[in-house]
């Protein structure tokens, strides 16, 4: 049982870095010891339920994860399964806090999250990825012995085009606040005038008064400079009506700002304080940071006055073997090694994220278009059989869209409208997709590439409708947060264009249709244009780079995902920068190539192809072959030129990058040993790659990822790679790795990203990838941690971590 008062006594009076997340009172966490059982449980709410043979675990969990994979299942979703489920915890709130307000904090729970405590029902929300709060203090026994129960529905499993996972698989807070508080997510600010002498900064409260009494009030408003200096600084009176919210304005300037950027992602520190009489009786600390967006359909996007190409790449929200319950240091890693290939922005798709991924993004410097939907009204297609394979099922958020969708909308601006990163709110993604669902008589007319259903076709929804819905979305996005543009991923324009809805947004983005980019610039003169979603060919970022009027491009994808995946065996879509064990892959590479300027370059090959078809930007790092075969070897660079040198020996002649594939090419006769490729600006050699032949497998090399100092919940990432005697990866080895924890730790999965390996990713065993694979464990506590891998064969490998490490 979870002892409330004590706990916060250990977390302190004020928790400011939990309390940003609902931006009033102390928040505590409450993610330990749950109760867990799938299925649907007759009176599982009440507190008398026996639930002792229930599975003890700790939030976040995705039970979806945890499988078994199954042809059964839905190809869309990762053949994985869905179900019922339900949780419970205990907790009690000491009789002392009987004068205060006692909430609960869900991040997420995937999907139709039913809320009860001590058997009532508290409120249900139907939307997996929208973060809400109830307030339990009716429901509660104060000095007693409470219980939470949360009833998750996901039996509708086919509801979406990619993994969902399913159950409470974000964080859980419990805030205990002054009857007069900060609203939830009621504070927020606007950087405005934005130049390098001043900016002015207007800070927006909202304050809940949940007494029978006005109350008097004293906002203060405090920044502070990286140093802890404070930089400005207000305070104004405020009159709280009873049982009523109230709210002030307030506008400071701070001098010579710190400009939040890409390069120097500079963050201040907003302290909101809240006074009656003397007492001190709300506060909470807002990162903050000082830009300004600018968006001309002729120039493009500046970000502080300064033109930009956006790099940017579309990301769902799951990482592997974690399912959708993925820590925030996942997430930290991905982020720097996406970061490190020259992205610079991240696309939510098709969702809200999970609040960690945005704080990083901040921290971090990169931006953020921040998506709400998938689809609107009516069903898109989910595949069953295989991606675009067979007859699709209709499940979906559609559902509970016309009740629910302008609440979650707001929700999601409310709660990630301070994120400095965040430059675009997006309404919705191919919602306007021809023929799924709407439709148009120009669709007789034309089409576009990736359309299922030619042909207008009377029967389905008209497209005329999307017009009405999408200025109704934008008016939400501008009553909350008139600071952003309203965008959104546009997959038919050719149709939509007939229709109010590109003229309901700011900004308008295109799916795969690089082709009308000129013809529409020319057709809408005043439409900001961007690529919202697109290929990975040279030719599609060529179109952003050789125009000026188009800001940038959202590759599809940043990460390999789960979840619209191939006929089976598949787990999911291999079209990312990074696999699902976040490895940079052969087209990270690539795109480093386009979007850095540091010289770089990458060596790969593969056999001479006979078909049309070659993996001409998935080129591996291998250089094993029988002797005599041909074969062609790649190279990836941002250099002037390139030369190739086999056992020292050059070979072909000196190249630059071709223009059509932005890839150079030579076709050499296999010889075993080191193919050096040689990267040269003018004369001068500035960067080299090579490949080695390489010998049978004889080690496990095993490497903490972050050498940072541990607390007691962090997952340290331990990545492996199968090594010959000379320690160089083996690429074609994959042997079965056993991993064991000896002391405080607990394996929370390993992955090697094989996207058709759809065996049992619960147990301590798993083969590795093109010779890698990443180990996640949960550090307990301060103890001695030993983690060791061992395969038949080969030399294994320990680390260790904790106290006497």
């Amino acid at each position: 049982m979870l002892k409330i008062f004590s706990l916060l006594i250990l977390a302190g009076l004020y928790c400011s870095s939990l309390s940003a997340q609902v931006s009033f009172g102390n928040a505590l966490k409450i993610n330990d010891q749950w109760k867990f059982r799938k299925g649907d449980i007759e009176g599982a709410e009440n507190p008398s339920f026996n639930d002792k043979e229930w599975r003890e675990l700790d939030l976040p969990h995705d039970w979806s994860i945890e499988g078994p994979y199954s042809p059964h299942h839905a190809s869309a979703t990762g053949y994985l399964p869905g179900g019922i489920a339900w949780y419970r915890k205990n907790i009690e709130v000491p009789k002392d806090k009987a004068d205060r307000k006692i909430y609960i904090y869900f991040e997420g729970i995937y999907r139709n999250g039913e809320v009860f405590v001590n058997g009532q029902l508290v409120g249900m929300r139907p939307n997996g990825y929208i973060s809400y709060m109830y307030d339990i203090t009716p429901y509660l026994d104060f000095g007693e012995e409470n219980t939470v129960a949360v009833r998750v529905d996901h039996s509708k499993s086919i509801d979406s085009r990619w993994y969902t996972g399913s159950g409470i698989y974000r964080d859980v807070y419990l805030i205990d606040a002054n009857p007069v508080h900060i609203a939830q997510w009621g504070v927020f600010y606007q950087a405005t005038n934005v130049n390098p002498r001043n900016s002015e900064i207007e800070i927006e409260t909202r304050i809940s008064n949940t007494t029978v009494d006005d109350a008097a009030l004293v906002i203060e408003q405090e920044i502070y400079n990286k140093n802890n200096q404070l930089v400005a600084s207000q305070s104004d009176q405020l009159n709280a009506d009873a049982h009523n919210q109230g709210k002030i304005l307030q506008n400071l300037k701070v001098r010579k700002p710190h400009l939040w950027s890409l390069e120097n992602p500079y963050l201040y520190r907003l302290e909101t304080k809240v006074f009656r009489g003397n007492n001190l009786i709300d506060q909470t600390t807002t990162p903050m940071g000082i830009r300004s967006l600018e968006f001309d359909p002729d120039t493009g996007f500046a970000l502080n006055s300064k033109n930009m190409k956006v790099k940017g790449v579309c990301l769902h929200h799951d990482a592997g073997t974690l399912g959708s319950a993925v820590p925030r240091e996942v997430w930290t890693r991905r982020l720097l090694k996406l970061k490190s290939l020259g992205v610079n922005a991240i696309r939510t798709s098709h969702n809200p994220q999970a609040p960690d991924l945005y704080s990083l993004c901040d921290e971090i410097g990169l931006l953020v278009l921040n998506e709400a939907f998938d689809e609107w009204e009516f069903p898109k297609k989910k595949w069953v059989d295989g991606w675009n394979v067979g007859e699709p099922a209709f499940q979906g958020p559609y559902e509970f869209f016309e009740e629910w969708g302008e609440r979650d909308l707001r929700d999601m601006i409310l709660r990630d409208r301070n994120h400095p990163s965040v430059f675009m709110w997006s309404i919705g993604n191919e919602v306007d997709y021809p023929n799924d669902p709407y439709s148009h008589p120009v669709l007789d007319e034309e089409g576009i590439q990736q359309q299922h259903t030619k042909g207008y076709q009377p029967d389905q929804p008209n497209a005329e409708r999307l017009g009405a819905i999408a200025k109704r979305l934008a008016a939400v996005v501008r009553e909350y947060d008139p600071s952003r543009p309203v965008t959104a991923g546009l997959a038919g324009p050719v149709m939509s264009n007939k229709t109010d809805y590109p003229g309901a947004l700011d900004v308008v983005g295109y799916n795969y249709t690089e082709r009308r980019y000129e013809q529409d610039h020319e057709t809408y003169p005043n439409r900001v244009l961007y690529g919202s979603e697109n290929r990975h060919d040279y030719a599609a970022w060529k179109a952003v780079r050789d125009n000026d009027f188009i800001f940038g491009q959202f590759l599809w994808t940043g990460i390999n995902y789960l979840g619209e995946s191939f006929r089976w065996p598949s787990r999911g879509f291999t079209t990312g920068l990074l696999d699902l064990a976040g490895f940079v892959k052969p087209r990270g590479y690539y795109r480093k190539s386009l979007w850095t300027k540091q010289p770089m370059i990458y060596a790969g090959s593969y056999p001479v192809p006979h078909g049309r078809w070659e993996p001409l930007i998935d080129a591996p790092s291998v250089w094993n072959y029988e002797e005599g075969d041909t074969i062609r070897v790649v190279s990836y660079t941002n250099c002037e030129t390139a030369r190739l040198f086999l056992n020292g020996k050059e070979v072909g002649k000196e190249q630059t990058r071709d223009e059509e594939t932005g890839v150079i090419t030579w076709d050499v006769v296999y010889q075993p040993g080191i193919l050096e490729v040689k990267g040269f600006n003018g004369q001068e050699m500035v960067v080299s790659d090579d490949l080695e032949t390489t010998e049978r497998p004889h080690a496990i090399d095993a490497k903490k990822w972050n050498d940072a100092s541990l607390q007691p919940g962090d997952v340290v990432q331990i990545e492996l790679r199968i090594v010959d005697a000379k320690g160089r990866l083996v690429y074609l080895s994959d042997n079965e790795i056993t991993c064991r924890i000896e002391g405080s730790a607990t394996l929370l999965g390993l992955e090697s990203s094989d996207p058709t390996d759809m065996g049992n990713y619960n147990d301590n065993k798993q083969r590795v990838y093109h010779g890698t694979m990443i180990a996640y464990i949960k550090f307990e506590d301060h103890g001695f941690t030993k983690v060791s891998f061992s395969s038949p064969w080969l030399k294994g490998a320990e680390v260790v971590f904790g106290a006497e490490n």
